[in-house]
């Protein structure tokens, strides 16, 4: 059995960090954490890295709002490029996410939806692992649309979506919608049927209806602030609601561009950390240089961080890396690890029901390991035990096209 080992180590846990230990994996899980002087004699045969007590041992970071990255999209309909996008998302220090799909001709997110479910059957292990399918739309609003194409948005419709849900080999976890366009809440009834968390996102909802929907079942609102109705004093919107409702897990992209970074000091004292979910919604631009790029069919122009669609103005997307959003919250936020973590990682696993093997670090658990140095920057990341990045100064694009 192939093993490897991680020594002199400080290791980030649920609950506290195992200063100087050691972790081994082998066949892709966590077999042993301990303090390095229970660890056993190691030989030359073994695979070791030794961390010099430098930075810390953290959990892979979870995104599950993700389009694509290294020039790549999910929306392309191209199996062969979507182990690209993971491979590069392990860079990031994301070793599990969700492929995210934009509004589009139903032909096209057929095309994608089929396209994921192939991929998923034979997905390569040493890069980030795809848990599942986050459908962003076309069941919204269009008054909410943001840099979502206007024709191709669709009145939620239950059957549509049990079509897609089938073309997707049961693999649509997520899906974002404008609950107040969904008629005696059809869509979001076969959503809960196929327990598929329901997300309001890109909706002009009123406060009475959005509560109205969480009572019925959403449990997740989509970026929260943006492609949303805000608060106002005599309507509190979709962004009361879903602040005050406390079951409900709000997605933040912390790049002080989509919101105000002051603003997560309010969504933390609302929330609590328990339910704030850090994402990236990051788009083909990702790891790539400024210039014009596609999202959803539309020219988007990135800049100074920015992804603006041309046409509208609309922010699309982002260019957000994980890790760069997880050392925002801990600036803007004053987090500690084991907080930072729970917010990139350890929440997103619970809610997607698979805390069992994701989201924290211990005996069992798939060997999804990040080794943070001591800058914060990712030195190693491992993906179901298999080095999936190794810092080496430069990204080689070249090993993405």
């Amino acid at each position: 059995m192939n093993k490897t080992w991680i020594i002199h180590a400080n290791i980030v846990m649920e609950d506290g960090i195992v200063a100087n230990g050691f972790l081994q994996m082998a066949d892709g899980k966590i077999t042993v954490i301990d303090q390095m002087n229970n660890c056993p004699p190691l030989t030359s045969a073994d695979n070791i890295i030794d961390c010099q007590q430098q930075g810390y041992i953290i959990p892979g970071m979870i995104d599950i709002h993700v389009h694509g990255a290294i020039g790549h999209d999910f929306m392309d309909g191209a199996p062969v490029n979507y182990a690209k996008i993971a491979k590069y998302l392990a860079s990031e220090g994301v070793t599990a996410f969700l492929a995210t799909t934009t509004t589009s001709p139903m032909s096209e997110i057929e095309v994608a939806i089929e396209g994921l479910a192939f991929y998923n059957k034979e997905q390569p292990t040493a890069v980030a692992e795809m848990l599942g399918i986050h459908l962003e739309g076309p069941f919204i609003n269009r008054s909410k649309k943001g840099a979502q194409p206007e024709e191709s948005i669709l009145k939620p419709n239950a059957k549509q979506f049990n079509d897609l849900y089938d073309k997707s080999n049961q693999l649509i976890r997520l899906v974002t919608f404008a609950p107040e366009e969904d008629v005696d809440f059809e869509l979001l009834q076969a959503l809960k049927s196929k327990d598929v968390i329901a997300s309001i996102g890109h909706s002009d909802a009123d406060y009475d209806t959005t509560i109205r929907a969480i009572r019925a079942g959403v449990t997740h609102a989509t970026h929260l602030f943006n492609g949303m109705r805000g608060i106002h004093h005599r309507d509190p919107g979709v962004v009361g609601a879903v602040l005050l409702e406390d079951d409900v897990y709000v997605e933040l992209i912390p790049d002080n561009i989509h919101f105000h970074k002051d603003l997560l000091l309010m969504i933390r004292k609302m929330k609590g950390l328990d339910r704030m979910l850090v994402i990236t919604d990051g788009m083909r631009a990702k790891g790539m240089p400024d210039g014009i790029y596609t999202l959803g069919g539309e020219e988007v122009e990135v800049f100074d961080n920015r992804c603006v669609q041309r046409k509208t103005g609309s922010l699309a997307g982002s260019v957000l890396n994980m890790n760069t959003a997880r050392k925002n919250i801990e600036e803007w936020l004053t987090l500690s690890l084991i907080e930072q973590v729970r917010l990139v990682s350890l929440n997103q696993a619970i809610h997607l029901g698979v805390s069992n093997r994701k989201g924290s670090l211990a005996v069992g658990k798939d060997a999804d390991v990040v080794w943070l140095n001591a800058e914060g920057e990712i030195e190693k990341t491992f993906c179901l035990g298999n080095l999936a990045f190794e810092k080496n100064g430069n990204i080689d694009r070249h090993l993405f096209h």
